[in-house]
């Protein structure tokens, strides 16, 4: 049995796009769980349990498997999936090679500055893995970001777990042959779509803040360094309204030609 975890929040725009795909590509037996955190109840026709969750989305990924190892055996699967992911192929074959050298699979977004966490945006393990680990999805634990500066984010803690206990994992890369976006509009092992910031269009990544403008040389005097910081602080707002932009528009456009229904808007992304 396979159970699938996944949150969706505020809108319901990829609740019909991810049910029907799941359903479409996956044929063993399976069961989707999710919250829909101010989304009319509804849209909880399509899917075969709805929890009532408030808080975090790692929190909230965390409850759900609580709840279903509550049901589950310790063999069943366990996949987490995020809202605006979803697969695009049948996803069992790389799930079985993931798994067949490590107890858990998952997204590695290597692309965000070298994230070297498992990612939630799609991530398979069996129940007793979870519970024997145990897993979670907060962040906490830190490695060294895109300035050599601690950093942590959803899966933090689930990755010092696996290094805790010496636990291995299969790394899912992204496998995009064109890239619209530095990030986001990707496809991993071939096999699974994740739109990214799907809930909140805008938000910049450190994969992003890469390409901000380099900064202006540092003259000697002291009244032009102070011009040259004011200088600077524009160029880099500036910088950052435009790419916002740039990605709004990109997403609400690759967001239309998905829910239009076929498969067409992958050639942009293969």
């Amino acid at each position: 049995m396979l159970y699938i975890a996944t949150v969706h929040y505020r809108s319901p725009r990829w609740v019909e796009i991810q049910t029907s795909r799941l359903r479409r590509h996956i044929a063993v037996e399976h069961e989707i769980w999710t919250s829909l955190e101010r989304i009319d109840p509804a849209f909880g026709s399509h899917f075969d349990r709805v929890l009532e969750q408030r808080g975090s989305h790692a929190g909230k990924l965390n409850h759900l498997a609580s709840e279903i190892s509550l049901v589950a055996r310790d063999e069943d699967l366990l996949m987490f999936i995020d809202g605006d992911a979803f697969p695009i192929a049948d996803p069992m074959p790389l799930i079985e090679r993931g798994l067949a050298t490590a107890p858990l699979t998952a997204i590695r977004r290597s692309e965000n500055a070298g994230e070297p966490q498992p990612h939630p945006s799609f991530a398979v393990t069996n129940v007793g893995t979870w519970r024997s680990l145990p897993g979670d999805w907060t962040a906490g634990y830190t490695w060294r970001g895109a300035h050599r500066e601690p950093n942590s984010d959803v899966g933090g803690n689930l990755l010092r777990r696996l290094e805790g206990t010496g636990t291995p994992w299969t790394p899912i890369l992204r496998t995009n042959r064109a890239d619209l976006d530095p990030l986001y509009f990707a496809i991993y092992g071939d096999a699974i779509y994740h739109h990214g910031a799907g809930f909140r269009a805008g938000e910049l990544s450190p994969a992003h803040r890469s390409a901000m403008p380099r900064p202006l040389p540092v003259p000697r005097a002291a009244p032009v360094r102070l011009v040259r910081n004011v200088l600077n602080r524009l160029r880099w707002r500036r910088w950052e309204a435009s790419t916002r932009r740039h990605h709004v528009r990109e997403s609400a456009r690759m967001y239309e030609r998905i829910a239009a229904g076929g498969d067409d808007w992958l050639g942009e992304l293969r």
